[in-house]
């Protein structure tokens, strides 16, 4: 059973809000053979121009599910987050339940059911194909001189070496032109 835990950011999450999320995105257990223990941490936020963001995180033994939408509309973002959702559902099924097989655990993960609608997004191990590959040496820097690396190279993300964790670091560009750094632990 999925389990929600919903929070609003400028707004108040209002019964009819958590019932909707909750039975929209509660849909989603039909695709799983057992149901997990799972909980879809929900963050629903609103601007002044009374537009409202909604992230949906749900982390799963094998699999994240996760989903952002910005809308007018709170409930029509709601539904564009759930389709999303089931797309990824779709997309990582068939590649999850063939490496359990391959491993040779008797339960699939997902419902091996056909999905309702046709997805053009979905993407099979076949159609995954790697054209270039790069080598190159990990330099030892600070994420500021590795941001301005990637702005130098016009890349999106940059992998470095953390100079002060001396771990492996990527920093990248966000939608809103800011920079978020990924650290390894």
């Amino acid at each position: 059973m999925i389990n929600f835990e919903i929070h609003g950011d400028n707004l108040t999450i209002t019964d009819a809000m958590r019932n909707y999320i909750e039975e929209k995105i509660g849909k989603l257990e039909r695709y799983f053979t057992n149901v997990p223990n799972a909980t879809a941490h929900v963050k629903v936020k609103t601007y002044q121009n009374s537009s409202t963001k909604i992230e949906v995180t749900i982390p799963l033994k094998n699999v994240t599910l996760r989903a952002e939408e910005r809308h007018d509309d709170l409930y029509a973002g709601i539904d564009l987050i759930n389709n999303k959702l089931e797309r990824q559902v779709r997309k990582y099924k068939t590649r999850v339940n063939r490496k359990h097989r391959d491993r040779g655990s008797e339960e699939d993960i997902f419902v091996d059911a056909q999905p309702t609608q046709p997805d053009l997004e979905e993407t099979t191990e076949s159609d995954i194909e790697i054209i270039r590959s790069k080598t190159f040496h990990l330099k030892p820097m600070d994420p500021e001189e590795a941001v301005l690396q990637m702005n130098l190279l016009g890349h999106d993300f940059f992998v470095f070496n953390d100079r002060d964790t001396d771990g492996t670091s990527i920093v990248y560009r966000r939608k809103n032109g800011k920079y978020g750094l990924i650290e390894t632990e």
